[in-house]
């Protein structure tokens, strides 16, 4: 708790020295090994805005753990034990059709969408299933540490654990083979979560902040973010709600979607740069 308290004020303390805004434990490594990014360089990021495009309903039964729209279809992977599904969501009715389900004592985290098939990773067991889009399962991939958010560039897999470290992992083996070290403004930048590659760039949830960020995936800095904490007065009746947590893009409009953990709304949500 100290770890993520500490983290979460120097998030804040960033985003107020550059910007002026107003308004769980480090796993160890995939690999031994792994490759060096880019030199670091300094960068400030910028304080995008934006506006609601749409708001849908959503399950508040639903610990969002990752979002990804694939061919006009929401999908979702959530999370606890015993709760942990892969589901396709009706963005008119919030209706989940759940297509998967781990063993009742796994932990379901993030979710991606590469060459036809879907990852789910597990936040503790250090396996990622991969089904195809009828929710049939492959196979299982073993990996080191906790899994946390996921994504693909189509080409590669990019993996977060809860540290500032992104790992760019084989699809077939989880093997490491890059290390992203994430700064915001020159300081290490802690709990990156959920993940999503748009347009050559690295997005992602900061656990514990109603934010997301833009990382230029060559040099781990943060380029941008979004305040997305207004969005918490649109929830109405909804204490449960946890923190904002579920990135997807919507290619076809260069729109996003995102909602948080048991959240009873899911925001489509235009970007300005």
């Amino acid at each position: 708790m100290i770890k993520q308290i500490t983290t979460l004020a120097i998030v804040a303390a960033a985003l107020l020295m550059s910007c002026g805004m107003s308004n769980k434990q480090q796993p160890e490594s995939n690999t031994t090994t792994p490759s060096t990014q880019s030199k670091q360089k300094s960068v400030v990021a910028a304080q995008y805005d934006y506006r609601v495009v749409n708001t849908y309903p959503h399950s508040a039964a639903s610990y969002t753990q990752g979002l990804q729209y694939i061919d006009g279809v929401m999908w979702e992977g959530t999370g606890r034990e015993g709760k942990s599904h892969l589901q396709r969501i009706d963005l008119t009715t919030g209706k989940c059709d759940i297509v998967a389900s781990l063993p009742k004592s796994e932990f379901g985290e993030g979710i991606t969408h590469h060459n036809g098939r879907i990852y789910q990773l597990t936040w503790t067991e250090e396996r990622a299933y991969v089904y195809d889009t009828n929710g049939n399962k492959i196979k299982t991939i073993p990996y080191r540490g906790e899994g946390w958010g996921i994504t693909s560039d189509g080409e590669h897999l990019y993996m977060s654990d809860g540290s500032s470290a992104i790992r760019t992992v084989n699809p077939e083996t989880f093997a490491t083979e890059s290390l992203i070290n994430v700064t915001l403004n020159n300081m290490t930048l802690d709990l990156i979560n959920e993940l999503e590659w748009i347009d050559g760039s690295l997005w992602a949830n900061i656990y514990l902040a109603d934010i997301i960020v833009e990382i230029d995936p060559q040099n781990g800095c943060v380029i941008g973010y979004v305040d997305l904490s207004p969005l918490r007065t649109l929830l109405e009746n909804n204490p449960e709600a946890e923190v904002l947590n579920g990135i997807a893009y919507n290619a076809s409009n260069d729109n996003l979607y995102v909602t948080g953990k048991d959240w009873n709304r899911l925001f489509e949500i235009e970007i300005y740069k």
